[in-house]
């Protein structure tokens, strides 16, 4: 119990095309949440801080190249430490930049989506607590 950790830190990217929509993942089968539509993203690792796991992050799960310098913070969610399992925060990162073409490197499928599209499909609870938070007016180039 001693070397649990009260916390998992995740990174998420809400990365946004030129025609204003984002990309989004659908958890594939056999994983917590299977078969919802999530922000891209996980774990950060010990050692890392959050924009370089977030730039390694999306490399293994899409096969595209971020930088530094395209990764920009919009928010977090956060979950209750409740029985025996580690709080979760989220933090979400705009992503207007990428080198490569996203694939589905993991499994789920991909979908670029208008925000009011998106609104509307199966997300896990941070994700939608993520989504709610989010001023699409904002996003307008």
């Amino acid at each position: 119990m001693e070397n649990m950790p009260t916390v998992i830190l995740v990174v998420a990217a809400m990365i946004i095309d030129d025609q204003n929509r984002m990309l989004l993942q659908q958890r594939p089968e056999g994983k917590a949440h299977a078969g919802l539509w999530e922000f891209p993203g996980g774990k950060v690792e010990a050692g890392e801080i959050p924009g370089d796991s977030l730039i390694r992050e999306i490399e293994e799960e899409l096969g595209i190249d971020l930088s530094e310098k395209a990764l920009h913070p919009i928010g977090f969610a956060e979950s209750a430490w409740e029985d025996g399992q580690a709080a979760i925060v989220i933090l979400l990162y705009r992503v207007d930049s990428w080198e490569g073409h996203p694939e589905p490197r993991e499994g789920g499928a991909l979908g670029w989506f208008t925000p009011e599209e998106a609104e509307a499909l199966p997300m896990p609870p941070l994700d939608i607590d993520l989504f709610s938070r989010l001023h699409f007016k904002k996003m307008e180039p």
